[in-house]
């Protein structure tokens, strides 16, 4: 039969006239539409160009000013509704190849020659969530909210590569939506730097992050994929973020003069160069701690022992007078843009409340296209929906009533073993 409709293109609305099959004797089903599968029509409405426009747009706005710039710049005029139901059509599809896509994506990825260092990040930042049956999340018993009722973390990651001289030549971003210890986004890490590594195992690996227990057991664990000769060879480092050690400093100094604000802030913008240029900078600074710690008493001491407890816990991973020397990165700005520019801009904005399935929506489109793949990830996008499609047997048409439908399987696809004998087609307008 035939049938006209409507369809979404990048210069506009367009009416289309075209053939629908169904089974013979399925009344009930729901028709197909072999021109729509062979363009690869997104959602039976929007053609491939269409939908990569909305989708790009709706990465980086919400629906309605993305509606709004679509009218301002001419062409095609979607709605937002339209507009926001796109990345959930195409994260729908992503997710259930991901692994598979992300491989193919992974490939494509050279490590350039003059890198040295691999640096692999995670972190996380609270963004407000719509639950699943329309209530908000509260606090723990016990417990006071960490923000808004109905926060939860995105977790976000980071690997980077860098040249002798600390400049940064690429970066991958992963964004996922709140899981039990961020476990897909930890397998998404370790991928990354497992393809990266098989190619250039000579790299420095630098593990980088604040001081969250949770962060660290993860990077200290992470898995590298090498062989064991070629692991005793890899030098890995671990380093705790120096702007993160920096906002311990302030607070340790607020906590030994609280009282005396200025000359809080003239100790703390001596310490910072001392931590970070100094020999034994983070040894300096936990002396300090300890011989004010003992001249303090009530909220005051307890503030300066959370400090102190948390140099001597990372003390390890300080050592950034001596990073520095080797050209390693010692704060974690990557990752910190990363948890800035995937999440917060996007997902932040005033009276906005996220479900799981939207909000990975936009986190894929903004990895994907922050990364840098975006061109082959929509193509590997598109060929999902675009099906080939074929006559099995054309009848003329004098023979063909209007009362003919055809069978699905008068769509050919490869691998299909039916006899053409039994299945007959109208022409197919293309």
């Amino acid at each position: 039969m035939t049938s006209g409709k409507n369809y979404l293109s990048a210069a506009g609305e367009v009416r289309v006239e075209r053939h629908l099959y169904r089974r013979i004797g399925g009344d009930q089903e729901r028709c197909i539409c072999p021109m729509e599968m062979g363009a690869g029509i997104i959602g039976g409405y929007a053609t491939p160009r269409a939908a990569r426009q909305m989708n790009f747009a709706a990465a980086h706005l919400p629906p309605r000013a993305a509606a709004d710039l679509f009218v301002e710049m001419g062409g095609m005029r979607p709605s937002h509704t339209t507009i926001d139901n796109q990345p959930k059509l195409i994260a729908e599809v992503w997710e259930a190849n991901r692994q598979k896509w992300e491989e193919v994506l992974r490939q494509s990825e050279a490590v350039p020659p003059q890198a040295t260092v691999l640096a692999v990040s995670l972190d996380g930042v609270m963004a407000p969530l719509r639950q699943a049956d329309g209530t908000k999340k509260e606090a723990s018993a016990g417990k006071q909210a960490s923000g808004p009722l109905g926060y939860r973390e995105i977790g976000c990651g980071s690997v980077a590569l860098y040249d002798q001289a600390g400049q940064r030549l690429s970066t991958v971003r992963y964004g996922r939506m709140p899981e039990h210890k961020k476990a897909t986004l930890r397998h998404q890490l370790t991928a990354e730097c497992q393809h990266i590594l098989s190619q250039a195992p000579h790299l420095t690996v630098v593990k980088l992050a604040d001081g969250a227990p949770d962060n660290w057991d993860y990077l200290s664990t992470l898995e590298l994929g090498l062989p064991p000769s070629a692991l005793a060879d890899l030098q890995q480092i671990e380093i705790v973020d120096f702007c993160h050690a920096a906002d311990h400093l302030k607070g340790g100094c607020d906590a030994i003069w609280p009282h005396d604000p200025d000359k809080s802030k003239a100790k703390f913008e001596t310490l910072p160069t001392t931590l970070k240029e100094g020999a034994g900078g983070a040894d300096t600074v936990i002396r300090s701690f300890r011989f004010y710690l003992g001249r303090l008493s009530g909220k005051h001491k307890e503030a300066l022992q959370t400090e102190l407890t948390y140099f001597l816990n990372q003390r390890p991973r300080m050592d950034y007078a001596s990073y520095l020397k080797q050209g390693l990165p010692i704060a974690s700005g990557v990752i910190e843009a990363t948890c800035k520019t995937l999440v917060t801009q996007r997902m932040k904005c005033s009276g906005m409340r996220w479900s799981m399935a939207g909000g990975q929506a936009v986190l894929t489109l903004r990895s994907l296209i922050q990364s840098d793949p975006w061109q082959q990830a929509w193509s590997l996008i598109q060929a999902e929906f675009r099906k080939p499609v074929s006559i099995v047997k054309e009848l003329p048409m004098k023979e063909v009533h209007l009362s003919s439908v055809a069978s699905t399987e008068s769509i050919s696809m490869p691998g299909s073993d039916h006899s053409s004998s039994d299945y007959y087609s109208l022409p197919l307008v293309t």
